[in-house]
């Protein structure tokens, strides 16, 4: 890897990140690397600023704080095929992020990245976009959005709490009517988040695959579906009177969604590049740390083992 234009994006608000962010800064500088720099948080977004500035491509994005602001640069950085080293600096979690101590011998992480001497996981983008009315409706009246973890389909409202009717249909097939508080539909990363808080399914973060969890049905029939990489879901939300239902991105509202109109969702073309400076990264070590499975902590003998 070159290091030769790189963007630091620290959470917004974290003075520990930040002034991590400025001594990255100033060893990169040293390294004769054009280095971009600030903050990342609700009221903050520098990537349009950073892709619009530069004149060569970026070799690399480091990212410090939690999963938010890795999910956020994701968002924005993976259609630019830019690489993220995301590091756990004022973080929760930490699903998506190295730990600090990895991180901490900054000098000798910059040299590790220059010999290539690290990895790349690479992580399924899921995408989605409004249509009106059909599938014989195929040119979108809306961006195109881009998610991690998950899009995800209810109503919001500043007064109340409103059900949702959403109808579904996968590769043209109409499958159910869920009414509730709205539908996820998550990638294998975002399985572990929204989607699990929903009781939802774990998936494999290597798994090819979109998994829909209805949030709260009314209805007990109402389960989970794992689908095939190239599904297709597309979602009406239906007496919706108020104009209330809203696509989310992450977490982040991404548009409205009128009567009549339908919310295509898919797998996109592009894959997010997470780098791993772990020696010995294990999926099922991160579960057991961050989930903090109980059986992991009591040990029995197990004599059948030789």
């Amino acid at each position: 890897m070159q290091l030769k234009q790189v963007i630091i994006v620290h959470k917004a608000g974290d003075s520990l990140g930040r002034s991590w962010a400025e001594k990255c800064a100033r060893q990169l500088e040293k390294r004769q690397c054009n280095v971009l720099i600030g903050p990342s948080g609700v009221q903050d977004n520098p990537y349009p600023v950073f892709l619009a500035s530069v004149t060569k491509s970026i070799d690399l994005a480091i990212v410090l704080g939690g999963d938010g602001t890795a999910l956020a640069a994701a968002r924005h950085l993976v259609p630019e095929g830019i690489p993220i080293l995301a590091v756990n600096v004022g973080g929760h979690l930490g699903f998506l992020t190295e730990p600090f101590e990895e991180f901490k011998d900054t000098e000798s992480v910059w040299d590790r990245l220059l010999e290539d001497r690290y990895a790349i996981q690479r992580r399924m983008m899921v995408q989605a976009a409004v249509f009106e009315g059909d599938r014989t409706n195929t040119e979108p009246i809306s961006d195109r959005f881009l998610a991690l973890n998950e899009m995800c389909i209810k109503p919001a409202s500043a007064t109340r709490m409103i059900t949702s009717i959403l109808e579904m249909e996968i590769d043209g097939e109409i499958v159910d009517q869920y009414q509730g508080d709205g539908l996820i539909v998550a990638t294998s990363t975002g399985s572990t988040c929204y989607n699990l808080s929903a009781n939802g399914p774990i998936l494999h973060d290597g798994m090819e695959a979109l998994v829909i969890t209805p949030i709260c049905p009314l209805s007990l029939s109402s389960r989970s579906l794992v689908l095939p990489a190239g599904s297709v879901v597309s979602i009406w939300p239906l007496a919706d009177y108020e104009q209330s239902t809203k696509l989310w991105m992450d977490g982040v509202m991404a548009t409205s969604i009128a009567t009549g109109q339908r919310v295509d969702v898919r797998i996109a073309n592009c894959r997010a590049k997470f780098i791993i400076l772990r020696e010995s990264y294990s999926y099922y070590q991160t579960l057991r740390d961050k989930l903090q499975w109980a059986g992991a902590r009591i040990h029995y003998s197990n004599n059948h083992r030789s």
